[in-house]
């Protein structure tokens, strides 16, 4: 009756909501912890964009070796945890105060960090994956 393509609707949405729980509050404690530490940009932000990028890109990895893999995990880590944890939304909402502020050069190089880092760490997390420890 409440099917989707990855199973139950209410396990499906039950493992998105629960790794959002996860992922929110490891960004919040990441953000609270870190964001005031480098005059140069919101280092907690940061951190979270990096290490969700270099994370997804070490399951996406994982996960094309694994198909096998419960949809329910999936959505759990990536989509809920990931989800949660990573932030455009607050990447967003910095870069626009920079600007606003005037603090042109300082948003460019923000913005720069969080796209370029991020596109890098997703690729190194596939290449650390496949070198490391994927299956021959």
């Amino acid at each position: 009756m409440f099917e989707t393509r990855d199973g139950n609707l209410f396990l499906v949405l039950a493992a998105v909501a629960s790794g959002a729980a996860v992922g929110a509050s490891l960004r919040w404690a990441l953000s609270y912890g870190f964001n005031k530490v480098w005059d140069v940009m919101p280092a907690g932000t940061l951190i979270c964009n990096l290490v969700g990028a270099f994370v997804i890109g070490l399951l996406t990895a994982f996960f094309v070796q694994h198909p096998g893999v419960h949809p329910a995990v999936r959505l759990f880590v990536v989509t809920g945890l990931l989800g949660g944890l990573t932030t455009f939304s607050t990447f967003s909402m910095e870069n626009v105060s920079m600007l606003m502020a005037g603090d042109w050069m300082r948003a460019f190089l923000h913005a720069g960090t969080h796209l370029f880092g991020s596109l890098l760490m997703t690729g190194a997390g596939f290449f650390v994956y496949k070198t490391f420890f994927a299956e021959v």
